[in-house]
């Protein structure tokens, strides 16, 4: 009778999360949060294809993503559904009540055309400054993109390269395309390509320019479920000040070297579940971000958000917050998820200028292997570093100084690690830190704590070779 209970009971909880019902997800949270509501899309469907869209990988499909979305706004919204077929496209702007949906080996391919993501008046003819992220939405309700295909950055037309992270091939691949190299052949600018016109005066510039692949700014009841996002030219999936947000079973990934490859980045967002994702990038793998000094300030924390059942392979943290959070970060679950080959595992990371306070952040059940540096790290001197700088300009030191608070961490269970567990900064910047009933298996350092006052650990097991 037992078994059969519990088989009844998983298939009510398999058929809850397939029909987007995610409420048993929050039960018996440390934190009270609500679960996001999910969008409203009307019965009403189209194919990409009416509109003169062909998915040969050649024709530019922009004009027929906007005359298809600029239907479907007329009608009140809809379903948007792009059939098997490489798309190649500039830029997607959605708008409320419509869903993206991207049927098996529908493909989306950001142009090579930089000049596709820049913006024209069309009463002046006059350009933006900068370019905007590939698909995109701003103050709309009710947005999702879903379904089994892909949604391609075309990054490598976008990024500079570090020499130190390519091999001799990967190397020969990119300057085979042109570009320009600088600081004595140790960087690589996608600048003076043999195909693609500049964007900008200079490499330097035009480096300022990357584009989100994904980026969506004051929307409330976003769905992204199901597609594989990969390849962008800087962050993957960037919500910005959105409410009540899902991300469902999304592939995230790009090459380990990807610079500035973050894979899912919450910006000040409420009201999030991010579960059965698989993330595999080149920077921070989920990362939470919370503003800069005042601007932070006035657009409020990163708040509820759930982070349950997903795994991390390369990132550079699995877990992140920072490295700005002047907002604030309060009443975060991160529960049940993999990080395995990730150069940190859990990584609070924040400097001077950039920094604010944490409450009610609750980390459990996390199964880590393969972590290069440290399983669990705290940074308190981070400075933000584009590629081919040195350092930024510093602030003062009283400016928005990080304080990383009421954290509690149990059950980690972590096989090779460099380091379990580091903290380096003051009690006033690191402190009512739990670390409960964990295994560390490290490989040099047990702990690398600046004050031991920092971390509290009951419970916890660091092991290493005899």
């Amino acid at each position: 009778m037992k078994r059969l209970s519990f088989f009844l009971l998983f298939v009510a909880i398999a058929i809850a999360a397939d029909a987007g019902d995610y409420a048993t997800f929050y039960q018996n949270l440390p934190v009270a949060m609500t679960e996001p509501g999910a969008p409203t899309i009307p019965d009403y469907a189209v194919s990409i294809a009416d509109f003169g869209a062909k998915g040969d990988g050649v024709t530019d499909n922009t004009e027929a993503f906007r005359k298809a979305v600029s239907h479907l706004d007329k009608k009140g919204g809809g379903h948007l559904n792009v059939p098997a077929g490489i798309y190649l496209t500039g830029l997607i702007r959605l708008k409320s009540h419509i869903d993206l949906h991207l049927e098996r080996n529908a493909l989306i391919l950001a142009s090579p055309e930089r000049s596709s993501f820049i913006k024209t008046d069309e009463k002046t003819g006059k350009k933006d400054a900068k370019a905007t992220p590939a698909i995109t939405a701003s103050k709309a309700t009710d947005i999702s993109i879903t379904g089994e295909g892909i949604i391609d950055g075309n990054g490598k037309w976008w990024r500079a390269a570090k020499r130190e992270k390519m091999s001799d091939v990967e190397w020969k691949q990119l300057t085979d395309l042109g570009g320009t190299t600088a600081n004595n052949g140790r960087l690589w600018y996608p600048f003076g390509l043999k195909n693609f016109d500049n964007i900008a005066p200079t490499y330097e510039e035009q480096e300022k320019m990357r584009i989100h692949l994904i980026r969506l700014t004051d929307c409330q009841r976003v769905l992204i479920k199901g597609v594989t996002v990969q390849n962008s030219p800087k962050f993957h999936i960037v919500p910005q000040r959105c409410s009540h947000v899902v991300i469902d079973g999304v592939t995230v990934r790009c090459p380990w070297n990807a610079q500035n490859g973050d894979g899912i980045d919450l910006m000040q967002c409420r009201e999030v579940l991010v579960t059965g994702c698989t993330v595999d990038v080149g920077d921070d793998g989920i990362c939470l971000k919370g503003g800069v000094a005042e601007e932070g300030v006035k657009h409020g924390p990163c708040e509820h958000i759930l982070i349950s059942g997903n795994t991390v392979f390369h990132a550079h943290g699995g877990f992140v917050i920072g490295s700005e959070f002047s907002g604030g970060m309060f009443d975060i679950v991160v529960r049940g998820n993999t990080f395995s080959g990730t150069d940190t595992g859990l990584r609070f990371k924040s400097g001077a200028g950039r920094g604010g306070k944490t409450r009610g952040i609750h980390i459990s059940d996390i199964y880590m292997s393969d972590i290069k540096d440290e399983a669990i790290t705290f940074e308190t001197s981070y400075a933000d570093r584009p590629v081919g700088s040195t350092a930024t300009t510093k602030p003062k030191a009283e400016d928005f100084i990080p304080e990383f608070s009421d954290i509690h961490i149990s059950r980690i269970t972590c096989r090779d690690t460099k380091t379990a567990i580091s903290a380096k900064g003051t009690k006033e910047m690191i402190h009512d830190i739990t670390v409960d009933n964990s295994i560390f298996f490290y490989t040099k350092n047990a702990t690398l704590i600046d004050d031991p006052a920092m971390i509290k650990m009951t419970g916890v097991q660091l092991n290493t070779y005899q």
